[in-house]
C-alpha cells in the first residue's frame, strides 16, 4: 500500500512552503502525495498562484504523513475548528506529523506540540513558547514523530530529512541531485544575523500589521489549547 503524504492548502499560504516539500515528497518509491483543504474549491496563494486540491478534509484518507505549511493566511488557522480538528484526527494514525515555516504555529493551536522543539519562520519563532513547544532555531528539526522546517525555503531541507528518515541517505541523496538542490546563494543574508540589523529591521516593519494580528490569534488559539486539556 503506498505512503500517504497530505499537503494543507488554504488562501493567502505561501505556496513554496508547499511546493518545495511537494517537490521532494513527488518523488519518494511508492508514495502517493495529496493536497488537501476544505473543499475542492482553487486556493490562492499569496503569490498570487492558484492551486487545485485532491481532496477535501471530510473525503481525505488516513495520511501517513501530514505537513502543515505556513504563511500569512495561517493567521486565520490559529482559531478555524475545521483545520484543527482535522489536524487533530489526522495526527492520531499518522506516522509523522510535520510541518514548515509558521505552519509549525497551528500544529501548536491544535494541540499537537505540547514539551516539542519545533522550527518556525525567524520572525514568529517565539510564539510556538504560548502552545507549550521549545522554540528551536534549527533549519530541521526533529523530535520524535513530530519533523518542523524552518522558513519557506527550509521546506526542502526539511523534505529530504524526511527522506533520510523513511528510505535511507542514499535516497535521499538520490533525490537532492535529481533536483539539483545545490543552494549557493548570492548573498549571506538568509537570517537576521547574516543580514544585518538595517534589513531586519524593515521586514519587521513591513511585516509589523501582519506579526500583530498573529500575536492576537496566538493568545486566543493558545487560551483555547488550555481550555480544551
Amino acid at each position: 500500500m503506498a505512503f500517504k503524504i497530505g499537503l494543507l492548502v488554504f488562501p493567502d499560504m505561501m505556496q513554496l512552503d508547499m511546493t518545495g516539500p511537494h517537490e521532494v515528497f513527488s518523488q519518494f518509491p511508492d508514495t502517493e502525495v495529496l493536497l488537501v483543504s476544505k473543499s475542492l474549491d482553487p486556493v490562492r496563494s499569496s503569490g498570487g498562484m492558484r492551486i487545485l486540491p485532491d481532496t477535501a478534509y471530510a473525503d481525505c484518507p488516513q495520511l501517513d504523513l501530514v505537513c502543515m505549511p505556513g504563511g500569512g493566511g495561517m493567521n486565520a488557522l490559529l482559531t478555524d475548528g475545521e483545520t484543527l480538528d482535522f489536524l487533530r484526527r489526522q495526527a492520531q494514525g499518522a506516522r509523522y506529523v510535520t510541518s514548515v515555516c509558521t505552519g509549525s504555529l497551528v500544529l501548536g493551536a491544535a494541540g499537537l506540540l505540547k514539551g516539542r522543539r519545533a522550527a518556525c519562520h525567524w520572525m514568529s519563532r517565539e510564539m510556538l513558547s504560548a502552545f507549550g513547544a521549545i522554540p528551536d532555531p534549527s533549519r530541521v528539526v526533529v523530535d520524535g514523530n513530530i519533523v518542523s522546517g524552518g522558513g519557506v525555503t527550509a521546506g526542502i531541507d526539511f523534505a529530504l530529512t524526511v527522506a533520510g528518515e523513511l528510505f535511507g541517505a542514499d535516497v535521499a541523496k538520490s533525490i537532492q541531485l535529481a533536483i539539483e538542490y545545490n543552494p549557493q546563494p548570492p548573498f549571506d543574508a538568509g537570517s537576521p544575523e547574516g543580514a544585518g540589523s538595517e534589513i531586519e529591521a524593515a521586514a519587521r516593519s513591513a511585516a509589523s500589521g501582519r506579526q500583530t494580528q498573529r500575536a492576537a490569534a496566538v493568545r486566543a488559539a493558545a487560551e483555547a489549547v488550555r481550555e480544551r486539556t
